[in-house]
């Protein structure tokens, strides 16, 4: 009853995932292979109906929900606080319901249309922000500038929602390394999330960005500058008591803390990793 592949974030482990989507509505990021080999659709009433009786028979007494797919808040507010009211009923032990967002998802909505979603059950949204440089946003044809994607985050967070924002490790390449790490750490200063985590690009050959690299248009950055990345980003940014990670299986180095408070021991920490000899540099980045 799921059309695969499935993805959810990594703090959504243990969540019950109800497929509401099939792909994503945008599905045009360079960098990006979930969804290139999905048509992108929105599930029926009825298929809805019979995907959570089926959910029912594996797990009818869930502590968290997650909604997929890619960017279920591109279903209308009306049909979305539908939804959610169904959820809540067919799963009354659900203590949170989330859900990934896309920027342009949030901008198209309206702050009224938002807080109805809020208060209609939907309490954490995922936001790929990926980056904060216009130019590096353009080039992997996000659909949205810095000013857009600022505004959507904040729009969220206004609206009441909890706000989880992810940086992609690398996207800017060698020739944009300091750009993507200090705008980048603009944008999410000015969003100010509840959550923010970062992952390092792993680019699949069947992408266009994997042609860049090939014709020499796009240079992965190597183990040991992400990591001067990742110090200059932290060293520019400024949050408020916000949950930090950036221990996803892609990234090079596990890191920990709440920022800005823990921001000079992640720093010292990663500048002494750097500089040990048990950082060994691999070039795995393009597989």
């Amino acid at each position: 009853m799921y059309t695969n592949p499935l993805y959810r974030p990594p703090s959504e482990a243990y969540s019950l995932i109800i497929q509401v989507t099939e792909g994503c509505s945008h599905n045009k990021c360079r960098f990006c292979s979930m969804y290139k080999g999905k048509q992108f659709r929105v599930r029926s009433n009825d298929e809805l109906k019979e995907h959570i009786k089926w959910l029912k028979s594996y797990n009818k007494d869930p502590n968290r929900i997650f909604l997929a797919d890619g960017n279920v808040l591109c279903l209308s507010t009306d049909k979305l606080i539908d939804l959610l009211q169904m959820v809540k009923e067919e799963f009354p032990t659900a203590k949170r319901i989330s859900s990934y967002s896309g920027p342009l998802d949030l901008l198209r909505k309206t702050d009224e249309e938002l807080k109805e979603i809020r208060e209609a059950g939907l309490e954490l949204l995922y936001m790929g922000v990926e980056s904060g440089s216009d130019s590096v946003l353009k080039h992997m044809n996000k659909g949205v500038n810095q000013e857009q994607m600022i505004e959507a985050g904040q729009k969220a967070i206004k609206a009441g929602f909890k706000l989880s924002c992810m940086i992609i490790s690398g996207l800017g390449g060698t020739e944009l390394l300091e750009e993507h790490a200090i705008e980048s750490a603009k944008v999410i200063s000015a969003i100010n999330p509840h959550y923010f985590s970062l992952l390092r690009l792993v680019v699949e050959d069947s992408l266009e960005l994997a042609d860049d690299i090939q014709k020499g248009k796009f240079h992965l950055a190597t183990p040991l500058q992400i990591v001067d990345e990742t110090i200059t980003l932290l060293e520019n940014i400024n949050l408020t008591d916000c949950t930090f990670r950036a221990n996803h299986v892609s990234n090079h180095v596990n890191l920990a803390g709440t920022l800005n408070q823990d921001r000079d021991s992640l720093i010292h920490n990663l500048k002494k990793y750097k500089n040990s000899s048990s950082f060994t540099p691999r070039m795995y980045d393009f597989l």
